[in-house]
């Protein structure tokens, strides 16, 4: 898929993204990419860098390749999650704004990480958002289907934090998985403040537990923070907040795995 082709499928789901880059009109994107400054301007650009730079689908280098599936089945969960949600009509009008838009990055994630995978992308599964009957009303009731969302969100934060290390070698990659890795936070953070929750995590708590495991650590590059002195008074809830955990690439198949058609 060349570069036209990208921007044209993503501007079908998120119809801003040239008005988005406000110095850089239509006719003289093409010629302005090679300019690094466009580069950074937008995700959406870099897919023609990275596959200059790298190569396309096979050709990646194989752990690249093994971190953009495994990205992608989880953008697809989440595209699929919200675009469904839309067209059963259970988002309430004062949200609806707001699941709109993230369905829109979510579907530009995912056109992305295909367009990067070329033909070697994996096909989008099929999925059960009702985890076999767990969710039955997942997408009648809101709150369910809210507190699903969230649970999404907070997962992908941390997925992404936990492939960080694996595409250090590859700058390129890592610089795109940041920039989504940003969006799924503050995406995280906007459905929390929905379900009447902090926009951060306290210790562990939160459903499915799986989600949270092992995210009420409070100690950062081998230093206890409570043995701080500044730091004495602080809470381990408090500490915990101040920071999130990577989640393992096993931890978070197990948790997707629950969402997949049997």
């Amino acid at each position: 898929m060349n570069l036209q082709n990208i921007i044209n499928e993503i501007e079908k789901v998120d119809a801003d993204v040239i008005d988005r880059l406000e110095h850089v009109s239509r006719r003289h994107m093409f010629s302005a990419f090679a300019k690094k400054a466009v580069a950074a301007a937008s995700p959406v650009l870099l897919t023609s860098a990275l596959t200059q730079a790298y190569g396309q689908g096979t050709a990646l280098p194989g752990q690249v390749r093994e971190v953009l599936q495994f990205a992608l089945l989880l953008e697809n969960v989440e595209s699929d999650f919200y675009n469904t949600g839309l067209a059963a009509n259970v988002v309430p009008f004062p949200y609806k704004d707001a699941i709109d838009q993230i369905a829109r990055h979510e579907n530009a994630h995912v056109i992305l990480l295909k367009s990067v995978l070329g033909s070697a992308a994996d096909p989008k599964p099929k999925f059960d958002f009702t985890a076999g009957g767990a969710f039955a009303d997942v997408f009648t009731n809101f709150k369910t289907f809210a507190a699903v969302a969230q649970a999404f969100e907070d997962t992908g934060v941390r997925a992404y934090k936990g492939q960080a290390g694996k595409l250090k070698p590859y700058s390129a990659y890592l610089e795109v998985a940041l920039r989504i890795h940003s969006v799924e936070a503050r995406h995280a953070a906007r459905l929390r403040l929905i379900n009447a929750q902090k926009g951060w995590i306290t210790l562990n708590a939160g459903f499915p537990a799986a989600v949270y495991a092992g995210d009420d650590v409070t100690t950062q590059g081998g230093v206890a923070l409570n043995s701080i002195p500044s730091l004495a008074g602080y809470s381990a809830a408090t500490l915990s907040e101040a920071f999130d955990e990577p989640l393992p690439q096993d931890e978070v198949l197990k948790i997707a795995i629950q969402f997949l058609a049997k």
